[in-house]
């Protein structure tokens, strides 16, 4: 199957070839996202208006639209330019007005002439006593009122498209949408007794009412597991592609491991027991590994990751690292040298600061296999760098990497095993969208002897008191982050911020005391500010939001965040996490500018009342929606034209499960339902997948 099948020839054809569609309303459309009669078909309406046909206006609810027969009595034109054109009417009961403002009164004599009967249908409104309809959405002579619908759907519309184009569009499309074979599986089609593909679509285009029009509806529910399950069955289909990939199997001795795990002042938790066996048994086969581990603030996945990384040593090869920074990368070096040295394994560092002979020694010993784990930016992707024998590559913060990314990185990596570690605790809902192609490990205890991070919420009227309390701190040692936010897209605002903070702490709390970071400073600066403050040098780093992920330093014990409630839920957790991890009890400010809204009130007590990432993801989630969450635009997250992620979790897990098992059923997609479900790819243009099974 090399092209689009024959079925769904007439819904990608041109808009033009649609009634009432031309070269202007098409270019309107396409700012819409539509492009096809197919994407009419996907743009459901958000609100029904009914339109069944009354007697009388009399008893009825005003404001509302409502839809009559009347005989058309005398008109009133304007006594003054630019005022009101009036024509009175007549219902079984009542009278009323109909309004026209700008009109021609030739043209209302020709649409409504006096004496004569109408179907009129708009909306009426009661104004000094009187009800009067403001240009009606219809006029119609009672033979050709039919075409009005009972019910009409309306559409979200761009300037220059009326409901009425709208409306006619989709009717044309829905003419030519076929009857497909089903790619559901029938038991579970049954069993949630949903209509068929196009009886579903039909139904979602002529709703009967607002329940109609809920993402509970039956037709709606299927059509959002038709996208859900389009989307999962392309992830089936990548994962099966890199599975397909030859992998190396690697068997650890255990041996290293051993030395690392006697020289730990504590038991790893269940979790990392559990994430790390998982690990290993992936390494073990023969296919690549590709796998995320997923863990909340200071749990531990560092451990993991490097346990993992012996894995690779032990059997013969060798590992890598990599961060999205400079800063990162050198802290994963620091926080791993001690473990490697307990192991006796070589531990090195490549970033795009390696130059000249120090750089090719490096790349010397790396292509000899001298260097056993190598940790690095992605200067790692270089074509020069290249590994003895590579045997697992993990990459850190990799929320920022779509299935296409990982994909690149994995054919970079040889047949090298994947390991993905983010901080960011996802909502299952969103980690089955954008990691579905992966398997997932999940670090949910905290290790032994993290303290809890007393949180408190203080208005910025306050600010005295927490400078005094900064004073008292730093007389007993503590250190302490200060964030300003980032209060808009212009860098200057927010640096002006920083700086100003900056100045005012410097002059209380004295010269060297106070360091700076933002995101404008050439980056051996930013780097000498973060050395001086992780040597304890600095006792109060002012910062923008730089800081947020992985920066380690364990005498910090108080997080200052100014201006609180504009920042994410995920965020603040992530600030947050950067204290409480030394000896000392640790303090997180949450500083907010009153009054509050709901909103920001409700998401900083969810920090208050929680270290869990995992429920305030979800709190997140409910509230911003997904493409907020992760920011769809660079997140690789797909975007859902009909099924709504936060409120179909459950549909998304089944669509998943349901893909791999298809799959594993039938490979090549050749059975009935298959050939269906590749119908139901080219319907979704989901072109990757298509690609993936005809090479498949």
């Amino acid at each position: 199957m090399t092209g689009r099948p024959e079925i769904l020839f007439p819904l990608f054809s041109d808009l033009e070839t649609l009634d009432g569609v031309g070269p202007k309303t098409a270019k309107l459309m396409a700012q819409l996202g539509i492009e096809a009669p197919r994407d009419l078909l996907f743009s459901l309406p958000y609100a029904v208006v009914d339109r069944r046909r009354r007697d009388t206006i009399r008893g009825a609810d005003i404001p509302g639209t409502l839809t009559v027969e009347v005989t058309v009595g005398a008109h009133h034109p304007p006594r003054t330019r630019g005022g009101a054109y009036r024509i009175h009417v007549v219902d079984a009961q009542e009278e009323f007005q109909l309004v026209f403002f700008h009109a021609r009164s030739e043209y209302l004599n020709q649409v409504l002439p006096e004496g004569e009967r109408r179907v009129v249908s708009g909306k009426l409104e009661l104004f000094d006593g009187m009800a009067q309809m403001v240009h009606p959405d219809h006029m119609l002579p009672v033979a050709e009122a039919g075409t009005i619908p009972d019910f009409e759907p309306v559409y979200h519309l761009t300037q220059g498209i009326s409901q009425k184009v709208m409306y006619k569009a989709v009717q044309g499309a829905l003419a030519r949408a076929p009857d497909p074979a089903d790619w559901i599986d029938p038991a579970y089609l049954t069993q949630q007794g949903w209509p068929g593909w196009d009886a579903a679509i039909r139904t979602a285009h002529a709703p009967k009412g607002m329940d109609d029009i809920s993402p509970s509806a039956p037709s709606r529910m299927r059509l959002a597991y038709d996208e859900f399950f389009a989307h999962q069955l392309t992830l089936a289909l990548a994962r099966r592609q890199e599975r397909k990939a030859r992998g190396i199997s690697s068997r650890g001795s255990g041996a290293l491991q051993k030395k690392v795990l006697a020289a730990l002042p504590y038991t790893p938790t269940g979790a990392q027991q559990r994430a790390l066996s998982e690990i290993a048994a992936d390494m073990a086969l023969p296919q690549r590994m590709n796998r995320l581990l997923q863990g909340d603030v200071g749990a531990g996945k560092t451990l993991v990751a490097f346990l993992a990384l012996l894995i690779a040593v032990e059997s013969g090869g060798q590992g890598v690292m990599m961060a999205p920074t400079e800063i990162l990368a050198r802290q994963h070096l620091e926080a791993l040298r001690p473990l490697a040295e307990e192991a006796g394994v070589v531990l090195e560092l490549l970033t795009g600061r390696d130059k000249g002979a120090e750089r090719r020694a490096k790349l010397a010993a790396l292509q000899r296999g001298d260097i056993q784990i190598l940790v690095g930016t992605h200067a790692v992707f270089q074509p020069d760098v290249a590994f003895a024998a590579l045997r697992l590559a993990i990459v850190d913060e990799q929320h920022r990497f779509g299935v296409r990314q990982r994909m690149e990185l994995a054919e970079k990596g040889g047949a090298a095993d994947m390991l993905v570690m983010t901080a960011t605790p996802i909502p299952r809902s969103l980690s089955l969208a954008q990691y579905g192609d992966m398997d997932v490990s999940i670090l949910d205890e905290k290790p032994p002897g993290r303290k809890p991070i007393k949180t408190a919420l203080l208005s910025t009227e306050r600010l005295g008191d927490v400078i005094e309390h900064l004073r008292r701190a730093i007389a007993e040692g503590r250190q302490c982050y200060w964030v300003c936010p980032l209060v808009d897209e212009s860098e200057l605002s927010d640096l002006t911020a920083a700086e100003e903070r900056f100045k005012q702490l410097r002059a209380v709390l004295g010269e060297g005391v106070v360091g700076l970071v933002h995101g404008q400073m050439p980056p051996d600066q930013k780097d000498a500010a973060m050395a001086d403050f992780q040597a304890g040098q600095s006792k109060v780093l002012v910062a923008t939001t730089v800081i947020e992920v992985g920066v380690d330093v364990p005498n910090a014990t108080i997080m200052v965040i100014e201006r609180a409630e504009i920042f994410g839920l995920a965020q603040l957790h992530q600030l947050r996490g950067r204290v409480g991890r030394g000896e000392a009890a640790s303090t997180c400010l949450l500083m907010y500018r009153p009054p509050l809204s709901e909103g920001g009130r409700r998401r900083l007590e969810v920090l208050r009342e929680t270290e869990d990432g995992f429920r305030i993801s979800e709190v997140d989630l409910e509230m911003r929606g997904a493409g907020d969450l992760i920011g769809t635009a660079q997140s690789g997250l797909p975007r859902f034209q009909i099924a709504d992620l936060e409120r179909q979790t459950a549909l998304m897990a089944v669509a998943q499960s349901d893909a791999r098992a298809l799959l594993e059923a039938d490979p090549g997609l050749a059975s009935d339902r298959g050939r269906a479900a590749r119908v139901l790819l080219w319907l979704m243009r989901q072109d990757r997948a298509i690609r993936w099974i005809s090479v498949g």
